[in-house]
């Protein structure tokens, strides 16, 4: 898009600073700005986890000093069809979602977009920290130049039309870089710190909150040699890689060494869904935990058809490096990736994002970690 062009642009005001700064530079680039904050959740909202009420505070003063309008639009009830119930499907299966990068396709860049092109806008605007190239009339996905904030990740299932009305504003500057512009600027909002956990849990215990939506049958927790350590309060409240809140302590194997191992942590290593028994090993580097493949399946690429076989990079995580991995497919048409590095606690559940170089060609969600 040539950057002289100008729009109406939606841009989607979180009550964060990211999405403060990206509605500026719009604005400071002559594009017409409209905000939109997007409540996408309300089961407890006088909860004190739940930030929604200060965060609309938040985007409206931002609006204010900007000289923009802002409107509160509800999207709950497509957030609680569209992401919500998957999320919890997928966990009662005993598998572990990211509803981050449902969220992306299925409301910001779906029902957000749908309001907005019936505000007449011809592009949207999100404070994610990536980038959109046109190549030949097909739109790419880049990874945001800040290693540190890149989502591009979160943002693997967009497609070609999604992408075509898609700005990023922020993606190519550092995190630093929109703080400072911030302040400069007088934005009530420019310290405010950074939103984490799940977009609509936000800061609450989240064991606690999953409690009351999934039914939870306790079992036994053991080792690898099928040793009882303890007991787990149901599958569904652990993900694999887990180190936090097993209750367990050492097992002492009388036969071992001094300084053998025996006092290492304990990790959650797998999951047998029918004995309803959890799996834990010891040591963060226990075979157990190591995927040298992996098959994903419910694929989604940004340019509408599968990358060839071939050697690309993959993240089995959001937060982790890029892996050098061979893509390839099997017989039912999922994708298999191969690493000659093995991967660390590769989770049924998450996301496989594929990368070549800078450019986020897609994905899916693993279904299964090989171990060969």
């Amino acid at each position: 898009m040539s950057s002289d062009k100008k729009h109406r642009v939606v841009v989607g005001l979180s009550g964060g600073v990211d999405s403060a700064v990206t509605a500026h530079l719009l604005k400071a680039q002559g594009h017409e700005v409209i905000g939109i904050f997007m409540k996408n959740w309300e089961d407890d909202d006088d909860d004190e986890y739940c930030s929604t009420r200060q965060d609309f505070l938040d985007a409206a003063s931002v609006a204010d000093v900007l000289g923009i309008e802002i409107e509160h639009v509800n999207f709950a009830a497509e957030y609680k069809d569209r992401v919500f119930e998957s999320f919890l499907r997928e966990y009662q299966a005993g598998r572990t979602p990211n509803p981050d990068v449902l969220c992306n396709a299925e409301i910001k860049f779906k029902a957000f977009l749908d309001h907005a092109m019936r505000l007449g806008a011809e592009k949207i605007a999100t404070g994610h920290y990536a980038r959109v190239r046109e190549v030949d009339g097909e739109f790419q996905l880049l990874k945001g130049l800040d290693p540190l904030k890149d989502q591009s990740y979160f943002l693997h299932r967009l497609s070609q039309a999604q992408m075509s009305k898609a700005m990023f504003p922020v993606g190519h500057l550092e995190k630093t870089e929109v703080r400072r512009i911030a302040a400069e600027i007088g934005l009530p909002n420019a310290k405010k710190k950074d939103s984490t956990g799940i977009c609509f849990i936000g800061e609450r215990p989240f064991r606690e909150f999953l409690n009351k939506y999934l039914s939870h049958q306790p079992g036994p927790i053991k080792d690898e040699r099928g040793r009882k350590l303890g007991e787990h309060v149901g599958l569904s409240f652990y993900t694999l890689g887990q180190r936090q809140g097993l209750g367990i302590g050492g097992v002492k194997d009388k036969k071992a060494a001094r300084g053998g191992g025996e006092h290492e942590p304990w990790f959650v290593a797998a999951k047998d869904i029918p004995t309803n028994t959890l799996i834990a090993v010891q040591g963060h580097d226990h075979p157990l935990l190591q995927s040298p493949a992996l098959l994903a399946d419910d694929l989604s690429w940004i340019a509408g058809r599968a990358p060839a076989a071939g050697l690309a990079a993959a993240k089995t995580r959001y937060r982790q490096a890029d892996a050098p991995c061979s893509v390839g497919y099997d017989d039912a048409g999922r994708l298999l990736l191969r690493f000659p590095e093995p991967q660390w606690a590769v989770t049924p559940g998450q996301s496989a994002v594929v990368y070549d170089g800078d450019v986020c060609l897609g994905g899916g969600v693993i279904s299964q970690a090989l171990a060969a």
